[in-house]
């Protein structure tokens, strides 16, 4: 009986929607990870109890100072916020351009960046870059 030729195989082709493998231990690969140890234990000797009650607490901690970084940094940067809409009308120095101390009344603040910048004279300036502040002179009429 004759045998008919066989066609060549196509490669798979890669996937376009593959994936990059996570850079940082959240909770899911820290499932991920407990799920794959459960599934390749040793059926005569498993993970003990006290194992597996060991690795959820971790897992919630884990994910409890996760949560508590966040919210600290937000609470950070509402302070920064604050910190710069309470210099408006106020005197403030910064070291300008040509090194030497510049100091001018506080027009406005932008929070467009990461950090709130106040506006002095027209200039924009970082708040952490503020070094002195004073109470607003009056100006002579």
């Amino acid at each position: 009986m004759p045998l008919e030729a066989v066609s060549a195989v196509s490669q798979p082709q890669a996937s376009a929607a593959s994936t990059a493998p996570k850079q940082n231990l959240d909770s899911e690969v820290f499932l991920d990870l407990l799920v794959t140890q459960l599934t390749n234990q040793d059926p005569s000797s498993p993970m003990d109890t006290s194992q597996m009650i060991s690795q959820t607490t971790e897992l919630a901690t884990m994910e409890q100072l996760t949560a508590l970084a966040t919210t600290s940094s937000e609470a950070f940067a509402l302070d920064m916020r604050q910190a710069a809409t309470a210099l408006v009308g106020r005197q403030a120095t910064y070291e300008g351009d040509d090194g030497q101390p510049v100091t001018g009344l506080v027009e406005k603040v932008s929070f467009a960046g990461a950090v709130p910048e106040v506006i002095i004279g027209g200039t924009a300036v970082p708040l952490d870059q503020i070094s002195a502040v004073a109470p607003a002179t009056s100006v002579p009429d």
